[in-house]
């Protein structure tokens, strides 16, 4: 199960970093866009190494196939970040698992947890009718169903010693799969969606889901509003809000010059949806420091136990001040001596 978000237990953070409060986790994204021979493998582990130093929880991808803006894969990505890393938890939000042979992206998953002794996090989501299937080899029919059918042949194959079965679009017979996850019965899996009948229809599927993720192009009202449908869910299904994290990506862009901040990730922004989007602009968190200390209030008021900075640029630039300008900012309000 994910660690908890409200045990009110401090966190340790290296000698000369500061300590923050458990009862909100922070985490960042790793880098992932790198045009033909870009990457620097050592800037790349230079990065990773400085944020387990700075006390972040997880470290988090993300998945896109296709498009024009140049990304590394989530589960290659992982792969690397596991060698640079020793402490960091390291997750994917979300994979598209209807694009995905469930059987082939069991065994990646599996394969990582056990490089990195239990260190992976998955995150799930449909995608949504619009995802161009037919490069996949696949039809948008019943596209809800083959995600449900996808992650119980993977939890399977990561619970059971031998696994029939027999669905509408995948049938096994007496198979194995081997090695387990390095976690039991499986790491945690969170689940990436918006609308209110995806989110009741995961929160109340028993033995799948322990944890939502929220988009980062969710602007944070409709955001608590999700986290208003999950609860009601959680509670109808008699399911404890303590065994399920709320989580929120959120594009963020600090500058002691806040209209460069919010010019810039708006440019980010348009290159990675591929057009200008005034909602997403609006969910995006831009500014000076303390400009995001309120934004980012908000978003933890709102719900989120897990709050996972995206920056879109400089990325080794905003985990220093993030760290240093924001986090303990954040912390105030939120601290274990707190009424």
């Amino acid at each position: 199960m994910v660690v908890e978000a409200t045990s009110g237990v401090a966190q340790q953070c290296p000698a000369g970093d500061a300590q923050y409060d458990a009862r909100v986790r922070f985490a960042i994204s790793i880098p992932q866009f790198y045009a033909d021979g870009e990457f620097d493998p050592a800037a790349f582990r230079a990065y990773l190494t400085r944020v387990e130093q700075l006390g972040f929880d997880s470290a988090w991808t993300q998945e896109q196939t296709l498009g024009s803006k140049p990304q590394l894969g989530p589960i290659e990505t992982m792969t690397y970040a596991a060698a640079c890393t020793e402490r960091l938890r390291l997750g994917c939000v979300v994979f598209v698992s209807t694009l995905h042979s469930p059987v082939h992206l069991a065994k990646s998953i599996s394969s990582l947890d056990q490089i990195s002794r239990g260190r992976i996090e998955v995150g799930f989501g449909t995608g949504g009718k619009q995802r161009p299937f037919a490069a996949f080899g696949i039809g948008p029919e019943r596209y809800v169903a083959r995600f449900y059918e996808g992650i119980e042949v993977m939890t399977r194959l990561w619970r059971d010693s031998r696994v029939g079965y027999s669905g509408e679009f995948w049938q096994l017979t007496d198979a194995a799969m081997e090695p387990k996850p390095f976690q039991k019965p499986n790491p945690p899996l969170w689940f990436g969606g918006s609308g209110r009948s995806a989110l009741r229809r995961a929160v109340m599927t028993p033995g799948l889901f322990s944890g939502f993720f929220g988009a980062g192009q969710v602007p944070t009202a409709r955001f608590a509003e999700q986290v208003r449908t999950v609860r009601q869910a959680l509670a109808e299904s008699g399911r404890p809000t303590n065994g399920f994290t709320i989580a929120k990506r959120v594009y963020i862009a600090v500058d002691g010059d806040g209209q460069r901040a919010r010019d810039r990730i708006n440019a980010e922004l348009a290159a990675l949806y591929t057009k200008r989007s005034p909602e997403i602009e609006a969910a995006a968190i831009a500014g000076t420091p303390m400009d995001c200390v309120r934004a980012l209030r908000e978003v933890v008021a709102a719900g989120a136990e897990l709050i996972l900075f995206t920056p879109l640029f400089e990325p080794a630039e905003h985990a220093e001040r993030l760290a240093s300008q924001v986090m303990p900012e954040l912390e105030v309000g939120f601290g274990k001596d707190s009424p």
